[in-house]
Order: C-alpha cells, then structure tokens, then sequence
C-alpha cells in the first residue's frame, strides 16, 4: 500500500493527513450505529463525526455527556480513536507489520519520522519499540494506581474507568465518562490523589517520546543529554510552577477565591492550582468550573491551550520548543546577536524559520476562525476565542459553549482539531507545497520593519 502511494507522489504528510481522515471516517460510522448510543437510538451524522474527530485528534471537545451519552461499545470506539490519534496510526500500522514479520519500507519509514518526532530514519524502529514500550508502562501504571482511587466509589466497574481515564490522560485527550453536575472530572477538586495521578499522566504524555528515551538513555546525566532533552524539561517545569502560581493568586488564594473554592482546604488549593496548569497544555479534564475562572485566570488558560505540548509528544499546540525558539529569537534580535543561543548551542537559522511559520500560522486560523464563528454564533469573543484555542491546541476545554454550537461552528471546530493534530504547518504544506526540483534565488530587496 505504502509503495503505491509512493509511486502516486504522496507526500509524508499527505499519507498521515489521509490516515487520520480514515480514522474519523471509520469512528464516525461505528457512532451512529444504535448500540454505540446508551438509548438504543441513531446518532446524527454531524454530532458522531465531531466526536470521532475530537478523539482521533486527542482533543476532548464533545457535544454531550461522553459517560451519559454513548453505550459501552461507543465508549470503547472512542477510546480506541483516542490511542490510535495518541501514538499515531503509522505507529500501530508498523508495529503490526513488524509483528507479521513484513519489511517497512523507506518510505514507510519517512512517514514515521514525520508522525513519531524522530530525528532521523535510522533511529525510527528502536524508537517505535521503545514509544509502544513507555506507552504500555505509563497507561498500565496509571490503570492501576486509578483502579486503587476509584474501586470504593464505583466497584466493579473501577478497572474499566481506571483504564478509560489513563489512555485518555497520556494521550492527552480530556475525555471522561463520568456523569459529575459540573462535567469533567470536577467530582473529584477534593480528592488530591486523582488530580495528582492525572497530572502525572498528562505531563508524561505530553513531554514527547524522544525526551524519554534521552533521559534514560543518558542515565539521567543532563549533560549527556540533547538540546531538545534539556530545553523541554527545564521550560516544561517554568510552564509548570509560574502559571500554577498565577492561578493560585488570582483564583485560589483564601484572600482572593471565587465562591466555588469555599470550605476547600489550603492543601487542595494548591493541587487545583497545579492541575489548573497542567490540564491547559492539551488533557482538557477540569476539576473546576472554568466559567467561574477570573479574567486573568481564562487568559492564562488561552495562553496554555495555545502554547500546548513538546514536540514528538501526544499533545498538540504550538509547541513549546517552538515558544522558546520564537522567543530565544526575539532576544537574539533586541541583542543584535546573529544566533539565537540556548544552553550554550546556537540554534539553527531553518529551525527558527520553522517556528516562526508554525507560531504565525497558528496565529492566523485562531484569528480566521474566531471571526468565522463571532459571526454566526450569539456568543462573547472570550467564549469564541476559548473554544477555538482548545480546538487547534487539541485540549478539549470550554466554557460550557460546543453543546451550544450550529452545524457550521462544529465543523470549523473540527477543521481545527484536525490540523491541529497534524500541525497547522501541515495545513500549508499540503496545500502550498511545491515541487519544483529547483531553487530559485531572487535578487534581494531593501525593506523597512518594526
């Protein structure tokens, strides 16, 4: 198969962008189908497709009740659409291969590169082993220690909501089938172990693959590690500790808290307020009602939701390497410095061209589609700008407004989490790309910026 598509001209992320349609294709029939319903009736066609492409893209954004609307075999449809968008499906497509003992071919393999955030080809099947290895350990670990926190309060059914809710929290995806009166996982703000479990969860999926395999390859020594390695785990801990304490001052605090945050205890402020910061970066559960959030506290939460996860990693977003990358410019720039240096490494002149593209592209469909949406939809631009923030950065939070969604809305939101998942650059080389086996080099031209 991959072979004829090589011969056809198909791009690395044509292939993957045809992959993740024929999962929501796939996903978006098996739930209109009577018994993926809780009732026994058909779903529509619209409200099926947006669910299957929220959990195909890892987002979590849904129209109902996730637990209340759909049946077990629904919520096994889901959960199977979100491990398959997780790892990505070239990664399952090849470790199946591998298991049949079929040879992946070059091409296969450079669609790998692409989808696993490898560096090169060579390294792309230790790398598939070790994804699927650290995925089994962080999913079946997180199975088990839910299992431990929910078997008092829902029984038998605690294995399965265990290993529900650990796919969807390494996986970055935000879907939950609990029926709590304030949706998501609000039903446990108080119980510590929960947000904790989840956190972890989320931060380890979201990290990236590659960083895992370095730290335990260099033996935890950082200076055997990548640059990639060490700029994600020191700015993932800044993007961490500062925003949970932006929100515990502006939303948690006992002096400063709203009234939902009444009677809870000093200890349970300050996990709330580290979940608030984690959960942004593309998990999308809540324990919090996020329409009750300050000003500030929404506006730290679009920042997250755009900023996201790491590169190679089952989150979405910009990227945060792309932030540092971005902003080690600007510095390099104000400095009049002809590199841009991070951790005594020059960065190179392509890679910061890339993330410039990949900021400003993202930049330019939030614009695009908060328009698009203010114009049909009775809604604020706070909530307008929120949902689609959680939609391109694939987090799946709202302020209570995709229930509310017309046709039209629903499906830019899921144009959205699609390219989102794929990267919006993705978005731009598909339809720009250009094959042209020649450069060609225009004289230069004098302009005045900034």
């Amino acid at each position: 198969m991959f072979q004829k598509l090589k011969d056809r001209k198909v791009s690395a992320v044509g292939l993957l962008s045809l992959g993740f349609l024929c999962c929501v294709a796939v996903g978006t029939i098996l739930l209109m189908l009577p018994f993926s319903s809780a009732d026994g009736q058909w779903t529509g066609f619209v409200d099926s497709m947006f669910v299957a492409t929220s959990a195909s893209c890892v987002t979590g954004l849904v129209p109902f009740s996730t637990g209340e609307h759909w049946s077990m075999f629904g919520q096994i449809v889901i959960l199977v659409l979100i491990q398959i968008g997780g790892l990505g499906f070239m990664t399952l497509i090849t470790f199946v291969m591998r298991i049949f003992r079929r040879n992946v071919s070059l091409y296969s393999q450079t669609v790998l590169v692409q989808s696993a955030g490898s560096y090169s080809i060579g390294e792309v099947m230790p790398m598939l082993k070790k994804i699927i290895l650290f995925t089994l350990f962080f999913e079946a670990s997180g199975a088990a220690l839910l299992w431990l926190c929910f078997r008092e309060t829902f029984g038998d059914r605690a294995v399965y909501m265990g290993i529900f809710h650990s796919i969807s929290a390494f996986c970055n995806a935000g879907f939950d089938i609990f029926a709590f009166p304030g949706g998501s996982i609000t039903g446990f703000a108080n119980d510590p172990r929960v947000l904790l479990i989840l956190s972890g969860l989320i931060l380890a999926g979201g990290l990236g693959f590659v960083v895992w395999t370095n730290v335990v390859e260099s033996g935890f020594r950082p200076r055997k590690m990548y640059l990639h390695t060490k700029l994600v785990l020191a700015f993932s801990f800044v993007a961490v500790v500062i925003p949970a304490v932006l929100f515990f001052l502006f939303d948690l605090a006992p002096w400063n808290a709203a009234p939902q945050f009444e009677g809870m205890s000093f200890g349970d402020r300050v996990v709330n307020s580290l979940f608030l910061s984690v959960s942004p970066r593309t998990a999308g559960f809540n324990a919090v009602d996020l329409t009750k959030l300050s000003p500030p506290g929404k506006i730290i939460n679009i920042v997250l939701m755009f900023i996201g996860g790491n590169s190679g990693s089952t989150a979405g977003g910009v990227k945060l390497t792309t932030v540092v990358v971005v902003l080690a410019n600007l510095v390099a720039s104000a400095r009049g410095r002809a590199d841009a240096v991070m951790f005594r490494k020059a960065i190179p002149g392509k890679i910061v061209r890339q993330s410039s593209a990949l900021f400003n592209s993202y930049l330019i469909l939030i614009v695009f589609a908060t328009v698009a949406i203010a114009c049909v939809e009775p809604l604020s631009l706070e909530q307008v700008l929120f949902e689609v923030t959680s939609a391109i950065g694939t987090v799946g939070l709202s302020l209570d407004v995709t229930p509310t969604l017309g046709i039209f809305s629903k499906f830019v939101i899921m144009f959205l989490m699609y390219f989102g998942r794929l990267g919006a650059f993705a978005l731009f080389d598909l339809l720009f790309r250009n094959d042209e086996s020649k450069a060609i080099k225009y004289p230069e031209g004098r302009l005045l910026v900034g």
